[in-house]
């Protein structure tokens, strides 16, 4: 599975980077393949495994954060390794041809 998310502080002013940036390290951290880009952060694996992993970086930004806010879009496709880059190459592919 693919997990597309992103993690806000509320109440904290504009500046939110440091925070997200505390949520990134958990998923750097957690060893899962992920990809981090201007709006979102992308982790692939098992269902339990990735879950955790989005709980622990909202948990990171809730210890310091009043309010957080969470958005969260799903790629559940059994038998599916390795999507974070083979469904860009694909899209890549179609753009090169």
């Amino acid at each position: 599975m693919i997990v597309a998310f992103s993690v806000t502080p509320l109440g904290v002013g504009e500046d939110v980077g440091e925070y997200v940036a505390d949520a990134v390290r958990v998923v750097r951290e957690s060893g899962l393949p992920n990809r981090t880009d201007a709006m979102f952060t992308s982790i692939e694996g098992e269902w339990d495994e990735v879950m955790d992993v989005v709980r622990r970086a909202v948990a990171v930004v809730e210890e310091r954060a009043p309010r957080v806010s969470v958005v969260l879009k799903a790629d559940i496709r059994r038998g599916v390794t390795d999507g974070l880059t083979s469904k860009v190459e694909t899209v890549e592919r179609h753009l090169s041809s």
